[in-house]
């Protein structure tokens, strides 16, 4: 089938290299000449594991093109994916629909023939049906349908997720879309992956209802975390006797410094304010966005309490500065607030990610030092502060660390390291709902 993808950023690139692996014919669209031309030389503007080779091998084999003229692109298209960016709104959160309709009318006056017009961005409730109005208002004599079909990947782990879905939601009620869709998706079907066909609005929510459910769960843990240190047990044991319950699960039940990242932040926002708009106020996500964004800010004071009361003069090592490991992402990373809070309490940062340090120096505070790796980063500093899990700080030379840093204190706000373990190495060692912190005391630790 001929598949457009309108939008190459995350979404719109991972969907239609893995379509052109399903041996679908598609053609990515974006405007910016800059992002195009780049991707015609193989170079891929984000870091996802497996993407690149996806994209490589499918552009070598014809199946994957890269163009900034939409109008070409379309004719004679059996679907069209919208895919460009819903970020949340100035003033009121709501989601920026702006390069969605934008996109619709673009498409509108390009169609040809009868085509699927699919939502694949992340779009609050309605937003299908407005799609509609603008495409029938500019071609009323055009065949058309118009789809919901969100997407539900993990960043880290999108190629894994698009070729492996827990689940494909498919909003419409036209049986001749469902047959595109289906025809679009029936590479899936050896996986036995579940297909839900069901109504616009309805697989519109889904996906809103979705990131708001895993975001209450990460919240609702850091929170239980939060009383662990103060009654003396453990969170991940705490996490581990939850999600043996069946109906409970034990993901999104790890313990940190709060959700960040492209969806959850802005998602959970969207909702409150679609909710708000029809007169049922969700109360219980609300309170997890306020509290989601307390916690962020409250990283950052841990670690001045793990510094004995104060970081004025002192050197942070900062280690991961995603939101996530395994993606080159900075949105609403938990690594802006605690550094942040750290420079405003009068602390020099430095900082090392492996993907993330180009993202991370148009919105981390000026003056950070950007290391080369992990020892280069601890070195000469007062604490280093572990804020994004990637596999390489796991298994870091902890008598190497502590040799190089002035004062031995290691803040794990994600849990990686066992307790005992960093304590027998000399350190002052804090970390998130596992016990009470003991305040480092002037050259105490050294002294260890």
């Amino acid at each position: 089938m001929k598949i457009v993808m309108v939008g190459s950023g995350y979404v719109g690139l991972v969907s239609g290299a893995c379509f052109a692996d399903f041996g679908h014919d598609v053609v990515c669209v974006d405007k910016h000449e800059g992002k195009i031309a780049a991707l015609k030389r193989g170079e891929i503007p984000i870091f996802e594991p497996g993407l690149a080779e996806i994209v490589r091998n499918n552009v070598a084999a014809n199946r994957l093109s890269f163009t900034t003229e939409l109008s070409g692109a379309v004719a004679g298209a059996d679907a069209v994916f919208i895919a460009v960016g819903t970020p949340s709104r100035r003033g009121d959160g709501f989601a920026d629909l702006s390069y969605v309709y934008a996109a619709a009318r673009e498409i509108g006056q390009a169609l040809s023939g009868y085509t699927v017009i699919v939502t694949k961005s992340t779009v609050p409730v309605g937003t299908g049906d407005e799609v509609e109005r603008i495409v029938r208002e500019i071609r009323p004599d055009l065949s058309f349908a118009v789809v919901s079909n969100p997407e539900f990947l993990r960043e880290g782990a999108a190629i894994a997720d698009f070729k492996r879905p827990d689940r494909i939601v498919i909003g419409t009620e036209d049986p001749r879309a469902q047959q595109v869709m289906a025809d679009i998706y029936r590479p899936l079907y050896l996986n036995s992956a579940p297909i839900l066909n069901t109504s616009r609005r309805t697989a519109e929510l889904t996906k809103y209802a979705a990131n708001a459910f895993l975001a209450t769960k990460i919240t609702f843990i850091n929170e239980i975390a939060d009383l662990c240190e103060q009654v003396g047990a453990n969170v991940q044991d705490v996490a581990r006797g939850m999600g043996l319950d069946n109906r409970i699960g034990g993901k999104f039940l790890h313990a940190g410094p709060g959700y960040g990242g492209s969806c959850f932040p802005k998602d959970t926002l969207a909702l409150i304010k679609t909710a708000q708009d029809y007169g049922t106020p969700s109360r219980i996500v609300e309170t997890v966005a306020a509290v989601n964004d307390q916690r962020k800010r409250a990283m950052g004071r841990k670690v001045v309490a793990a510094c004995g009361g104060s970081v004025r003069g002192k050197t942070i090592a900062v280690l991961g500065l995603t939101f996530k490991p395994d993606t080159d992402d900075m949105r609403d990373a938990p690594s802006i607030s605690v550094v942040t809070a750290l420079t405003d309490a009068g602390a020099s940062i430095r900082a090392f990610d492996p993907e993330g340090m180009e993202q991370a120096k148009s919105v981390l505070p000026a003056g950070v030092t950007y290391c080369s790796d992990a020892y280069e980063c601890v070195s000469g500093a007062d604490a280093a502060v572990i804020v994004t899990e990637w596999n390489i700080f796991r298994a870091l030379d902890l008598g190497r660390v502590k040799s190089l840093m002035a004062e031995p204190v290691l803040v794990d706000l994600r849990n990686i390291y066992r307790p005992e373990q960093v304590r027998e190495k000399g350190f002052v060692y804090a970390d998130i709902g596992r016990g009470i912190l003991e305040p480092a005391k002037a050259g105490a630790a050294n002294a260890a």
